[in-house]
């Protein structure tokens, strides 16, 4: 099967070994995978800004790239939830019909990776390995919008040697939200304390989740801490073989 790879733009500028973790798994599974070169933001941080105009120039941009592939993947339940549920409705709004219609047919496309792994490829065991001890944060936008339930557990429990802990109040926001953790610093801190001793309490050497600005987020507060906890994207762990360990 031929993937198309939305590679988001926190992981191309922060954590582009995300982006090389996900072509490692699916290339691992048989698949082949491409990138569009023309791909840039799927607009969220403009729309949870209050700017649905600049918003909506990325739509067009994101429908007019990606329309050629039959299945797309993206490494961030955020930006695959915006997509799904954002773009063909902020074109309606606008007026801009085609884009809307070109919008919500191209929509049931996209994929978070543990969505494509499970419900389009059928797999669970991808071949890891990961001999560690590991924690699930289920962001808000994977677990709210998206609604992963246990995909991402169920990829997780096939992954050898890994010991996957129980994260108490997993469900809890760890706080980040876009720009909600820049406008509303101390209250972001907060919650994000919370996560934080959640995740210690667990034990795990590593925090897993589905999106890297999350990770982000509670991984500063980690190493603020000197907990001795790193963070992995999901996508790292499906990579592993067992050789050395997530940076």
């Amino acid at each position: 099967m031929k993937i198309a790879l939305f590679v988001t733009c926190v992981n191309d500028t922060l954590f582009p070994e995300t982006g090389r973790a996900v072509v490692t798994v699916l290339e691992r599974l048989g698949h082949e995978v491409v990138f569009p070169a023309g791909q840039t933001c799927c607009g969220q941080m403009h729309l949870n800004s209050g700017y649905p105009e600049r918003a909506l120039a990325m739509v067009s941009a994101f429908t007019g790239v990606f329309e050629p592939y039959d299945v797309i993947v993206a490494p961030s339940g955020s930006c695959a939830a915006t997509v799904r549920e954002w773009h063909a409705r902020l074109a309606a709004r606008a007026g801009r019909d085609d884009l809307a219609a070109r919008a919500a047919e191209l929509a049931p496309r996209v994929h978070e990776l543990s969505e494509l792994l499970v419900d389009v490829l059928g797999v669970t065991d991808v071949g890891a390995a990961f001999p560690h001890r590991v924690a699930y944060h289920p962001t808000c936008h994977s677990l709210r919008t998206l609604r992963l339930g246990d995909r991402p557990l169920r990829l997780l429990r096939e992954v050898r040697g890994l010991d996957l802990a129980d994260l108490p109040d997993a469900s809890e926001c760890c706080g980040f939200g876009g720009t909600f953790a820049l406008k509303n610093g101390d209250v972001s801190a907060a919650m994000c304390a919370d996560k934080v001793a959640a995740v210690k309490s667990t034990g795990a050497e590593v925090l897993c989740a589905a999106d890297n600005s999350c990770l982000m987020h509670v991984g500063g507060a980690l190493a603020r801490q000197r907990a001795g906890v790193r963070v992995a994207h999901l996508a790292e762990i499906l990579a592993g073989t067992g050789e050395g360990s997530p940076a």
